[in-house]
């Protein structure tokens, strides 16, 4: 058969999708990541975090019932964080899917034998071949009075570190180049295996595995940072002088209802850490504007630490009232106008910021990795890049460049959030 597996949301339904291909592949099914191409089954991996997202999810469902009404599908079924938490609503409002299921009923109805995600190491990569993702644990400890997470994925449950170095050498030997950890939270990664956070020990370990030349971090919790993750980054080169790390808000008043723990001096100090320890590292956060009795005056203090802080890449996210979440009883008083309002003043000051450090780098010369080619030029990121998330720098054709591939680019010209140059020899 061939199988459609159409990934929403996150970077970790990524992984969790290529696993699912994996296993598809090795029955002998043809697997494909396109929405649009005609297949005898369509897997749908939907994200349920916010409002936004669900409706993203409902939509993708909604467009191959349609699909499938006009014999270009076959059979649908639906996975993911969606049917974890509205699977009765689901049933009720769109039956002409043919299931819906949790990761394990899908096993057993495609090969009859279940399978767990975190314990394979076998994965059909959706993503470009140069590089990957990689799940270190499934679920979340925390329990932020926003976030659905914990309702979806459960507690927290970390893959082992042999597996893990495993999974990192299959990579490596597929021709991935940069690898991107990712979990929901990774400063916790071994508390539930040895009790002790092995967070370190882990990037220790993967820095062993030959033909990895980028490692990067994403969604680091701040309270409690080990530092001794700082140590290792600077000890092996292949780590990115990059860190993903959401704080979500700077307001004590904030912090405490939303249950993050710390405090605004905390999270300062933290970032003066990163700078002092790791020199001319590039710092990602995620804010969230809106949440329930934020007040005006709070909204400028988090303005007044964005122009402090000056963080190289920043996101934001207006508040989403979430069923079941303990801040859900708070209701959602602040209104969309208002959200809108904040998060475009937020948005606009990190886009002179970015500019800002971008003309920085004119005149100089830095290694890129590249992407993607297109007509007229060439797309790639540097170190501190993620895919999807962060700057891209564009790359006159002035030879060719194999895709996946790094080279060293003298960057001519700055935009807010793109970098242009030239290849040297």
């Amino acid at each position: 058969m061939t199988c459609n597996i159409i990934t929403l949301g996150c970077s970790k339904n990524v992984v969790d999708s290529e696993v699912i291909a994996a296993q598809l592949e090795k029955q002998g099914h043809r697997v494909v990541y396109e929405s649009g191409e005609k297949s005898d089954i369509v897997i749908i991996n939907t994200c349920g975090f916010i409002g936004d997202a669900r409706e993203e999810s409902v939509n993708e469902i909604l467009l191959q019932v349609d699909r499938k009404r006009r014999h270009q599908v076959k059979r649908i079924y639906v996975v993911g964080c969606l049917v974890k938490r509205f699977k009765p609503d689901l049933l009720e409002s769109v039956p002409e899917v043919d299931g819906y299921y949790d990761f394990g009923e899908l096993a057993e109805l495609l090969r009859e034998d279940s399978f767990q995600l975190l314990q394979t190491s076998e994965r059909l990569l959706s993503t470009p071949r140069h590089y990957a993702y990689l799940k270190i644990s499934e679920g979340c400890d925390r329990q932020c009075s926003y976030c659905s997470i914990p309702l979806i994925r459960g507690k927290q449950v970390s893959k082992p570190i042999p597996l893990l170095v495993e999974e990192m050498q299959k990579l490596a030997d597929q021709g991935v180049r940069e690898v991107m950890l990712i979990a929901q939270d990774l400063t916790y990664y071994g508390i539930d295996l040895t009790g002790k956070r092995e967070l370190a020990s882990l990037m220790e370990s993967l820095a062993q595995v030959r033909g990895i030349e980028w490692i990067r971090l994403h969604y680091a919790y701040p309270l409690n940072f080990p530092l001794e993750v700082l140590d290792v980054m600077t000890a092996f080169p292949q780590y990115c002088r990059y860190m993903d790390i959401p704080i979500q808000h700077i307001s004590d008043d904030i912090l405490r209802s939303m249950r993050r723990g710390g405090s605004s001096e905390y999270i300062s100090q933290l970032i003066d850490t990163f700078r002092e320890r790791v020199p001319g590292i590039a710092l990602r956060t995620t804010l969230i504007t809106g949440y329930p009795g934020e007040t005006h005056e709070q909204h400028k203090e988090l303005v007044a630490f964005i122009q402090r802080a000056r963080f190289e890449r920043l996101g934001a996210f207006t508040y989403s009232q979430e069923e079941g979440t303990p801040a859900f009883e708070l209701g959602d008083p602040v209104k969309r106008s208002v959200k809108t309002k904040r998060y475009n003043e937020i948005m606009k000051l990190q886009e002179e910021i970015s500019l800002a450090f971008n003309k920085e780098k004119v005149g100089t010369t830095m290694k890129v990795m590249v992407d993607a080619e297109e007509e007229d030029y060439y797309v790639g990121r540097t170190e501190f890049d993620s895919p999807d998330v962060d700057n891209l720098v564009f790359i006159n054709k002035d030879r060719k460049l194999p895709v996946g591939e790094f080279c060293h680019v003298e960057i001519t010209e700055a935009a807010p959030y793109d970098l242009f140059g030239t290849v040297i020899a």
